[in-house]
């Protein structure tokens, strides 16, 4: 009775591994570009990553362009960008709001966490988190609350 239920739980592991295999799979990639020395922008990218995305990492000496190429509104900006599905991310945006943005697919064009604020993911130190709100924006520059966080 024992070898069959160890075969069992056996059998359930594997298809539950294979399940998350399957679904880091159909997570898109984000391609993230952020400037080579930047520590907290590599951990936001580790943030993606533990939580099934794959990531395209691109160093950029100056953002400015990249912040332009993209319409990212200069009062939204942050270390670090990322494209997504056609969505632009900036900032420390948290993993599941990228996962609700490209599943919901509202008509925006991107979500932004402006500045750099604590206890954002890349951003942690302990248990502080600072208020922050996820924004989305589009083309003319026009906001609104997507999530909001540390409240």
């Amino acid at each position: 009775m024992k070898k069959m239920f160890a075969a069992i739980v056996i059998a359930g592991m594997v298809s539950l591994g294979g399940l998350v295999a399957a679904q880091r799979s159909t997570m898109p990639t984000v391609e993230v570009f952020k400037s080579p020395t930047c520590g907290c922008c590599a951990l936001w990218v580790k943030h993606l990553q533990a939580n099934g995305f794959t990531t395209k990492v691109i160093d950029v000496e100056d953002m400015t362009e990249v912040k332009a190429k993209y319409g990212v509104p200069g009062r939204l900006q942050s270390c670090h960008t990322g494209v997504v599905n056609g969505y632009v991310l900036e900032g420390h945006v948290p993993a599941s709001d990228v996962q609700r943005l490209i599943k919901e697919r509202p008509q925006v064009a991107g979500v932004a966490v402006p500045g750099m604020p604590i206890g954002s993911p890349g951003m942690e130190q302990g248990s502080l988190v600072q208020p922050y709100n996820v924004l989305t924006f589009d083309k003319q520059g026009q906001t609104s609350v997507f999530a909001s966080y540390g409240r």
